[in-house]
């Protein structure tokens, strides 16, 4: 027996079953052999309560071992896996045997009762009883024939009482003569103390009994007593005499020997018939009793054979069971006993076993290659988010399979998901090219576009590689470059350019135009006198016009000379006072607001580039409330400044409600030479961009929030990094 097995026994027997089955056993056999009155121990009726009563406590302590056993099989069925096979081995047995015991049982008990009464019967008490009486009866007349006889001899003994006083050997001879005749056996005078004095001499080879002193004692009164036979064939009475003072004639008879042991037969198996009638219940519940105790030992016989059969039958089973869960696991070095004496579940086994081991081999040559891949990934995936470039891998149909971070920085949202969504449906500036060189079949395509992300449009140069593999896993790698800065410094390094030059060309001659209009208002200013209205709006405007060109003249002249910013620990929120307070003083009709953080926004600036900036911007939404203050469209302007901090930035907006900005090319607002108002330069914003670029921040250009004056106006969002000071 392996240990399994013995493990699942003591799991499911309970403790000392074996040893109180044994003696449940020994008990029935007892009590069996106790009943058919084998032993010497007679069935009487306080032996059978006896044996009901140890009987009892023996079923139960079946009973319980029944409880017991099942319940632990339940208990164990579901307590452990793949244990429904061996339950049911277990009670199939049970049923098997248990059945035809309950079957033979029944019938053995109906048989039993019916034997019972066909022994204890009204026709059985009438023969026994008639038999007993007519034993009865001929004994009764044998003795009822001696009493007589003795009488008589008793009157006769009582006339020869002188024969007695004078010859006892006459007398005896007498007594001889006349027991003789009475058939009797014996006769004797005896004293009260049983003593002989005179008896008769017949010849026999019967010896006959002294007289019983009971006997004479109850003769005393002058009433004959009998002496029944006793065990003995003999019938005696005794009888006092009247002649013959302290004397009494003591007679003996036999009877028929068959006759006498006949009705002693009759006699003793009545006895035994009223025992047996009077025992009758007790022994149908002893046997009954006995027949549930054998039957439950069977029942239990039964189900641990099965037990052990189907520890037999299903313990295989259960292995190759638990070690296909532990291959399920991933435990690929697990095995199966082989045991040949189990047949085809040993070559189940054994190929089970070399399943295992080419699902290990295959196992271990899967992770490599997958390690290899692996390993191939991360080092791609290295070079991807090592790049600056987005890359996006597709398939056929344009499904995303690999992007790296950059793409999905530059592209998309952060809540989108993107492994195996459509290019086109998440990209659809990117449709027309991936269709493109999809369809063109050409091993790669390039073309730039332009996109709006987050409210600032954005350049990119878009290649599409087709990777080289069969036609029908072709896959397809796409390329973003993110070239709105390089395109902006090009742009601006090329209108720099432009301003250097046209500065130069103009400023020239500038001067002289200007002084010569200059002189000739003084020296002929007093000699014209026709038309002298004419002649002095004429130098006027060429006085201003020449004015305005210098001042514009500058503006290209500073825009091409930006100089790099000195940059210095300073609180931000003391160059927006400055500035603001520039713009404020001038503009009274406008109503302004700081909104400052309490604490200090430290950051590297330049102040005086810095308060530059803020005063253009500012200054720009004077402009832009004046114009609608003209218009009659507002009664009050009203400019807010915010400067607040946001974790490691600094975030600086201008807000105001004047006309705002348009909805359409807003971005192109920050170029150089783009501008909305009628005499502007379109170099302010331009100049301001370039300044916040190189305090390391960003410009961005909104609508005003619908919280502060119903969202009319515009806001101007600039964000800067801040100095993180450490705690002491």
């Amino acid at each position: 027996m392996s240990s399994s097995d013995i493990e699942i026994k003591q799991q499911i027997l309970p403790r000392g079953a074996l040893y109180l089955t044994l003696l449940a056993l020994v008990t029935t056999i007892a009590s069996f052999v106790v009943m058919m009155g084998i032993t010497s121990i007679s069935p009487t009726k306080e032996v059978t309560q006896l044996i009901i009563a140890v009987n009892v406590i023996s079923i139960l302590l079946l009973v319980y071992l029944s409880y017991a056993t099942v319940r632990k099989l339940f208990l164990f069925k579901n307590k452990e896996k793949h244990n429904d096979l061996h339950t049911n081995i277990a009670f199939i047995f049970a049923l098997i045997a248990s059945i035809p015991s309950i079957i033979v049982a029944c019938f053995s008990l109906i048989i039993l009762d019916n034997r019972l009464n066909s022994w204890i019967s009204v026709d059985n008490n009438k023969i026994i009883d008639m038999s007993i009486k007519a034993a009865q009866t001929y004994t009764e007349d044998n003795a009822q024939n001696l009493l007589t006889t003795t009488l008589s001899m008793v009157i006769e003994l009582d006339q020869r009482r002188q024969l007695f006083s004078l010859d006892r050997g006459a007398f005896s001879d007498w007594l001889t003569y006349d027991a003789g005749r009475n058939n009797l056996l014996g006769a004797s005078l005896v004293k009260s103390t049983g003593e002989i004095v005179v008896s008769a001499n017949l010849f026999n080879d019967h010896t006959m009994p002294p007289v019983p002193l009971s006997a004479v004692r109850g003769a005393a009164g002058d009433r004959p007593v009998l002496i029944p036979p006793g065990a003995t064939n003999l019938v005696g009475a005794v009888i006092k005499t009247q002649a013959l003072p302290d004397l009494y004639l003591y007679t003996v008879r036999s009877i028929d020997a068959s006759a006498l042991n006949n009705m002693r037969i009759v006699t003793n198996n009545s006895s035994e018939y009223q025992s047996l009638a009077s025992n009758r219940t007790n022994t149908q519940i002893a046997y009954a009793l006995l027949y549930i105790e054998l039957t439950l030992l069977l029942l239990l016989t039964a189900v641990w054979t099965g037990i052990a059969v189907a520890n037999r039958v299903v313990q295989p089973i259960r292995l190759l069971i638990g070690a296909a869960e532990e291959v399920a696991t991933g435990d690929f070095d697990v095995s199966v006993p082989v045991r040949n004496s189990d047949g085809d579940i040993a070559s189940l086994s054994l190929t089970f076993n070399n399943m295992v081991k080419q699902l290990k081999t295959q196992h271990t040559d899967l992770i490599s290659a997958k390690e290899q891949i692996d390993e191939r990934r991360r080092f791609t995936e290295a070079v991807l988010s090592g790049v600056t470039a987005g890359v996006i891998s597709v398939n056929t149909k344009g499904d995303i399979a690999v992007i790296n971070r950059p793409a999905e920085s530059m592209l998309l949202n952060d809540n989108v998901s993107t492994i195996g969504s459509n290019l086109t449906e998440l990209l659809p500036e990117f449709g027309e090219i991936f269709t493109t060189a999809r369809d063109s079949g050409r091993s790669s395509s390039r073309k730039q576009i332009a996109m709006t992300r987050n409210g600032v449009a954005r350049s990119f140069n878009v290649q599409i590689t087709r990777e080289d593999a069969d036609t029908l896993n072709t896959s397809y790698v796409v390329t973003v470059d993110d070239i709105t800065d390089l395109v902006a410094a090009h742009r601006s390094s090329a209108w720099a350019d432009v301003a250097r030059r046209i500065a130069h060309e103009i400023k020239n001659p500038l001067t002289p135009i200007q002084l010569s209009a200059e002189r000739l208002r003084r020296r002929y200013g007093k000699v014209i006198t026709e038309d002298r209205e004419v002649f002095d709006q004429c130098t006027e405007t060429i006085i201003r016009q020449v004015g305005d060109i210098g001042r514009m003249v500058d503006e290209f002249s500073e825009f091409a000379r930006m100089p790099k910013p000195k940059l210095a620990a300073t609180d931000i929120r003391d160059i927006l006072r400055d500035a603001s307070f520039l713009v404020e003083i001038s503009n009274s009709q406008i109503k302004f607001d700081h909104e400052f953080a309490s604490e200090p926004l430290i950051g590297n600036f330049d102040s005086r580039l810095l308060g530059q900036a803020f005063g253009n911007i500012i200054k720009n939404a004077s402009e832009s409330i004046d114009a609608v203050l003209q218009s009659a469209t507002i009664t009050e302007g009203h400019i807010l400044v915010r400067a607040n901090s946001a974790g490691t930035s600094i975030v600086v907006e201008v807000l105001d409600n004047g006309k705002g900005l348009p909805a359409e090319n807003r971005h192109q607002l920050l170029e150089p030479y783009v501008t909305t108002r009628e005499k502007g330069t379109g170099l302010g914003l331009a100049i301001v961009k370039k300044i916040v670029e190189d305090h390391g921040g960003q410009l961005e250009l909104y609508d005003a929030p619908i919280d502060f004056h119903g969202g009319r106006g515009a806001l101007v969002r600039m964000v800067f990094p801040k100095i993180v000071q450490a705690e002491s």
